[in-house]
């Protein structure tokens, strides 16, 4: 699929007006994320990228980053943009110790950046995509497969499941919400789990549609109706599997439980899904 026509033109605006504001200063443009897994999904995708810059950016780059994004959030309203300001030594590294610029939710940030970690460096190196600047290949990025899944694995049991158990204890606020927020919180716990899944099984990264699509081939048919149902919503099909949002929430927690459970025992009982590559 390569980069969207929208993605290119929002990046061609955004360069210019880096060469613009900070002069001589951006020395390469690369993608990861869904345009990189060949899963765009236009008004919902974000383009998650690293700029390359040749001197370390502070915080008095700050005005003029914001300005650049906020210019460019304002001209398209979709995609957006969701990246780091990183020089070449960054490249690869998994400690985060230090400050960053960085923009995401469409705020100009500077702190630790939360992304230098195991999955956006697999993509990058494996399916990333150079918009300018060095090749990939010439970044010192060496993620063995067992790192890409105990990260992975530490992830469902801390950001995940703390996500779920939050949701179980305000389930009869969440029923309330509007059903596009409904939506939204299914897409994302089943897919998104179900990628994690996928990773720790196959030591490898795919798209939330396929890891639906693998979840279907992989996990007891109990659990097709929530996987579908989270499909259908990816792909912008609504309602027709379950008949109130009480039902469809409640089946999402606990095929969330499963899934993580499911995991956590395969792992704890040395099961190897494949072997290691």
């Amino acid at each position: 699929m390569g980069i969207p026509m929208i993605v290119q033109k929002v990046l061609k605006d955004y360069i210019n007006l880096f060469n613009e504001h900070l002069p001589d200063t951006i020395e390469g443009l690369y993608i990861h994320g869904s345009i990189a897994l060949n899963a765009y999904v236009d008004d919902s995708s974000d383009i998650d990228f690293i700029a390359l810059t040749n001197r370390r950016l502070t915080e008095e780059d700050s005005e003029a980053l914001s300005y650049i994004h906020k210019t460019i959030a304002n001209k398209y309203k979709k995609p957006d943009m969701d990246g780091v300001y990183a020089v070449r030594e960054d490249m690869g590294k998994l400690n985060n110790a230090g400050k960053y610029p960085y923009y995401n939710d469409g705020e100009l940030l500077f702190g630790d950046y939360f992304n230098f970690n195991p999955i956006t460096w697999w993509i990058l190196k494996s399916k990333g995509i150079k918009f300018f600047g060095p090749e990939i290949q010439d970044f010192r990025i060496d993620i063995k497969p067992h790192q890409l899944s105990s990260y992975v694995l530490g992830n469902m049991n801390t950001y995940w499941a703390n996500r779920i158990q939050m949701a179980e204890t305000s389930i009869d606020h969440l029923v309330k919400m509007p059903t596009v927020e409904i939506d939204f919180e299914i897409e994302w716990t089943v897919l998104g789990l179900l990628r994690q899944f996928y990773t720790i099984k196959e030591y490898d990264i795919v798209s939330k549609l396929e890891a639906g699509e693998y979840g279907l081939t992989q996990l007891p048919v109990e659990w097709h109706d929530i996987i579908k149902e989270a499909m259908n919503l990816r792909e912008g099909v609504k309602g027709g599997i379950y008949s109130s949002e009480m039902e469809r929430l409640e089946r999402t927690l606990r095929f969330s439980k499963f899934l993580i459970d499911h995991c956590n025992n395969s792992v704890e009982n040395g099961i190897e899904f494949v072997e290691h590559r």
